[in-house]
């Protein structure tokens, strides 16, 4: 067991570990492009995980942001931001055109902001957005200062950190601050903060005010930053960032809809719908996460190794107990690592954040799955739906009617209960092995059963001597 659980291990690490880069590989600078063109809404958040993962598995020297944004929401600007954190080597934003809002406080979480001729950054106070995005509303005064607030906290940790002027952030966010330097009014009180390239790269006491320098083309501030012959990656949009959202929006559904296939297919005979149904749900649930970009397949591998064990402790070798539980375990710890959020070169165990949200929706799942399956073992056997899920996937019987008709003849036959009965198991009748459950009561492995009725495709029995 000891020689066969290491083994199991070694091939986990072979799975999960980092990759070692070819030295040749390694030599020349290498620069990442990350392109922020389109407004700040879930779907990017997944467009630059995969490109801060990529650069960091390629162990990138700078990863520049492409800059063209209206601006978007505060939570995902959020999530980006944490993201982007998580690279170690120079950032930089190259604001082409205009950076509002959100891609305000997104260029802020870089060390160094360039920008082009007649481009312009700022106006980045918190909005509402209309129902169903006609426009803007007029902000509640006081949840404009609540909002204010947090998002004035979230960019000046974010500018102090890069060495930004945390004053020019403030007033880029808050209008009752105002900006005067030297004695100059940069922005009166009253009015929302805006820089163009020239106002931005302005110097005041030998520090300029916003951005370190003007650039024509992002090939321009390669060579001005040294990198003009580097290895260039530029991050494409693949068009599934969307997709990769609403699947793992719906995540949890998946999980509910999975367990439960699942469970109508171990109580149907045969194999048919139900089973391709749950297996279809749980391969688009990993699937939402590989392009989130959170997880590749090999929590794929895991998830089908534990139900490999399920299935054998439930039809090979039933009342083994150990094979069932260490399958159940794996498939939970698949379900919940494919969701969790590892950068390369972070070490393989997950911290309590990590696990935070991934367990959230587990929990969600695991409930709505048991008031699922609860619902469908009181109503499914009662509806047309399982007699046409029995006829069709059921192995050797032809038709509901000969199935009615077996279950009938088995009424009264004596066999042994091959596993504990809790107060479901299993049983052997002659050359049959079958589910089976008591009324109620606990019974022992080897206690004989006499068969007195059927609940779907179990058999009811009650201890017999």
């Amino acid at each position: 067991m000891k020689t066969w659980l290491a083994l199991f291990l070694g091939c986990l690490v072979c799975f999960v570990g980092p990759k070692a880069l070819p030295a040749a590989e390694t030599s020349a600078k290498k620069v990442f492009i990350l392109p922020i063109r389109e407004d700040i809404m879930p779907p990017l958040v997944y467009l630059v995980r995969r490109g801060v993962k990529e650069a960091m598995e390629a162990k990138a020297d700078l990863l520049v942001l492409d800059m063209e944004t209206n601006g978007g929401r505060v939570d995902t600007t959020e999530e980006i931001i944490r993201i982007l954190n998580q690279f170690k080597g120079q950032t930089v934003t190259f604001v082409n055109t205009k950076a509002f809002s959100a891609g305000a406080f997104i260029s802020v979480a870089t060390q160094r902001i360039f920008m082009t001729p007649g481009s312009v950054i700022g106006a980045a106070a918190p909005i509402i957005l209309s129902p169903g995005g006609g426009g803007v509303e007029k902000t509640p005064e006081t949840y404009e200062v609540k909002m204010t607030s947090a998002v004035s906290a979230l960019v000046r940790a974010s500018a102090e950190k890069n060495g930004h002027n945390k004053a020019v952030i403030q007033a880029m966010i808050d209008k009752s601050k105002g900006l005067t330097i030297d004695g100059e009014v940069i922005v009166k009180e009253g009015q929302i903060l805006t820089l163009t390239n020239l106002e931005a790269e302005k110097e005041y006491d030998g520090k300029p005010l916003l951005s370190a320098g003007t650039a024509n083309t992002l090939d321009a501030l390669l060579d001005t930053l040294g990198y003009a012959n580097a290895k260039r990656v530029e991050i494409k949009p693949t068009g599934v960032e969307t997709l990769g959202f609403w699947i793992n929006a719906i995540s949890p559904l998946l999980l509910i809809i999975g367990i439960a296939g699942i469970y109508i297919e171990f109580k149907t005979p045969g194999f048919g719908l139900p089973g391709i149904v749950g297996i279809a749900a749980f391969a688009i649930y990993f699937f939402g996460g590989y392009i989130a970009g959170l997880s590749g397949f090999e929590w794929i591998a895991v998830f089908v190794l534990g139900l490999v064990l399920v299935a054998l402790e439930l039809f090979i070798h039933p009342g083994t107990i150990l094979p069932g539980l260490l399958g159940a375990m794996l498939m939970l710890v698949a379900l919940v690592m494919a969701m969790v959020d590892i950068y390369p070169g972070m070490p393989s165990v997950p911290t309590v954040p990590q696990l935070e949200l991934p367990l959230r929706g587990l929990f969600i799942a695991l409930v709505g799955s048991l008031i699922t399956v609860f619902l469908l073992s009181r109503v499914l056997p009662k509806t047309p739906v399982y007699r046409l899920l029995v006829s069709h996937s059921a192995s050797g019987v032809g038709s509901v009617a000969q199935q009615e008709q077996k279950q009938a003849s088995r009424i009264g036959q004596v066999g042994t209960a091959i596993s504990a009965l809790r107060p479901g198991g299993k049983a052997q009748f002659g050359d049959d092995l079958i589910d089976v459950i008591s009324q109620g009561d606990m019974l022992a492995k080897g206690q004989k059963v006499r068969i007195i009725g059927h609940s779907a495709t179990e058999a009811i029995v009650e201890a017999v001597g």
